[in-house]
């Protein structure tokens, strides 16, 4: 099975005049389950609709609509996405059935051999993280707010203190588990970005950040 992983809008988030102004990067998933990943707020369809024409991608096309957690900039445009499995955090949904998955215990949501969702809480305490396996771009992560950018790699403030934590010990932990995962991640507010083995290296100790 072929995955490939297509940022449709990358995020940001920054202060202006005392105002955080933010929206979160949106991503698509093609292969044999298509997921479009985080949805931009709810004043972005256009958006998302023209995101994905340019992939050639139909809203019903797609099998799972996921927001990596429960904050209204990543979840905007789920509505598009009615032929879809809903996954929000650690909730599993298709119309008014919810299914009981154990996110809380670790497990994994396995879509296929190549594709899982997995906890990664801290963010928020239901966060979870998409996993992808591709022949093109390795093992991809699509982290949501686990990392704000890249830049909260060398500066952990930006997801400690501007993005805000609600388990700091929970998120530093996942964030090594990620990058010790991943090829490439794709952050919550900026472009993807690629793992390098130096950020592999901190990871391994414990903590990503300056020496």
């Amino acid at each position: 099975m072929s995955y490939s992983v297509h940022v449709l809008q990358a995020g940001y988030s920054r202060l202006e005049e005392g105002v955080m102004r933010a929206n979160c990067t949106c991503t698509l998933v093609k292969g044999p389950a298509t997921l479009i990943v985080d949805t931009l707020t709810a004043w972005d369809k256009e958006v998302v609709m023209a995101g994905l024409a340019r992939e050639g991608v139909a809203c019903d096309d797609v099998k799972y609509a996921i927001g990596t957690h429960g904050h209204s900039d990543h979840l905007g445009n789920l509505n598009l996405f009615t032929a879809a499995t809903h996954i929000v955090g650690f909730t599993v949904c298709h119309k008014d059935q919810f299914f009981l998955h154990p996110f809380e215990t670790g497990e994994p949501y396995k879509i296929d051999e190549c594709v899982q969702v997995i906890p990664t809480p801290g963010h928020t305490t239901a966060d979870v993280s998409v996993v992808v396996k591709t022949a093109q771009q390795g093992t991809v992560v699509i982290a949501g707010d686990l990392f704000e950018r890249e830049e909260d790699i060398l500066d952990p403030s930006l997801w400690r203190h501007t993005a805000g934590s609600e388990n700091p010990e929970a998120q530093e932990k996942h964030r090594c588990e990620v990058v010790l995962l991943g090829d490439h991640i794709v952050p919550g507010h900026g472009p993807m970005f690629r793992v390098t083995e130096a950020m592999k290296e901190m990871a391994r100790k414990g903590k990503l950040g300056p020496p």
